[in-house]
C-alpha cells in the first residue's frame, strides 16, 4: 500500500491536481498507518510539502492541524466515511474549506503584522533605529540588548532607547519582561498576540 501512495505522490500513473492531491495523500497516509507513532504530523505535514513540491506554495507555511483540530469531528467523520464508503467528495469539499479558511487566516495574520511596522511613523528622528529593532523582533520576538545590537547593527544606546520608547504605553508594542535596570530582556508582545489569535 505504501507503495502505491509513493507512486501516486510522484504522479504514477499519471499527473494529479496538486490540492487534490495532498487532500487525497492524507487520507491514505493516515488509512495505512505506517509508523508506530507520528502518523498524524507526518500526514498533515505531507499536505504544505506536496504543494511546494507543485509550486503552489513558495515556503511549507499552510498549517491545517488548527483547522483540523478545531472541527475534530467532522474531519474524523469525512475520514471515516471515506475508509467506509468511498465519500471522496464529502473530504474533498471539508479540505477545500480548510485550504481556504487557513488561508485567509494566514493572511489576515500577515496583514495585521504588516500594519505593526506601520506604527514608527509618529517617532520622528528615532524611526529608522525603531525599524532596525522591529526587523530584529520579527526573527527574535524575546531579545535582549545583546541580540538587538548583534542583529540590527546599532548600538547598546540606540537600542535600550528604542526598547524604551517602544514599550511606552502610547506605543506598547514591547514589553521588557525582567523588571530589572541591567540584563533587560523584551518581548514583542504586539507581535506575539497577533500570532497568538486564532
Amino acid at each position: 500500500m505504501l507503495g502505491r501512495v509513493g507512486a501516486f505522490l510522484n504522479d504514477l500513473p499519471e499527473p494529479t491536481d496538486a490540492l487534490i492531491k495532498a487532500a487525497l495523500a492524507h487520507v491514505q497516509f493516515e488509512t495505512i498507518h505506517p509508523f508506530m507513532d507520528g502518523n498524524g504530523r507526518v500526514g498533515r505535514l505531507l499536505i504544505p510539502l506536496i504543494l511546494v513540491a507543485a509550486n503552489i506554495l513558495s515556503e511549507p507555511l499552510l498549517y491545517l492541524s488548527v483547522f483540523f483540530k478545531k472541527h475534530r469531528q467532522v474531519y474524523y467523520e469525512r475520514l471515516q466515511q471515506v475508509r467506509l464508503t468511498g465519500d471522496w467528495e464529502a473530504w474533498l469539499l471539508f479540505f477545500v474549506d480548510a485550504v481556504a479558511d487557513t488561508a485567509t487566516q494566514a493572511v489576515d495574520t500577515a496583514q495585521r503584522l504588516n500594519a505593526l511596522r506601520q506604527q514608527l511613523a509618529g517617532l520622528g528622528r528615532m524611526a529608522a533605529s525603531a525599524q532596525q529593532v522591529l526587523n530584529v523582533l520579527f526573527e527574535y520576538p524575546i531579545a535582549n540588548i545583546n541580540t538587538l545590537v548583534k542583529h540590527g547593527n546599532i548600538t547598546a544606546a540606540t537600542a535600550g532607547k528604542v526598547m524604551d520608547l517602544l514599550s511606552q504605553p502610547q506605543h506598547g508594542l514591547v514589553r521588557e519582561l525582567t523588571g530589572q535596570k541591567r540584563n533587560r530582556v523584551f518581548a514583542y508582545s504586539a507581535y506575539i498576540d497577533i500570532l497568538n489569535q486564532d
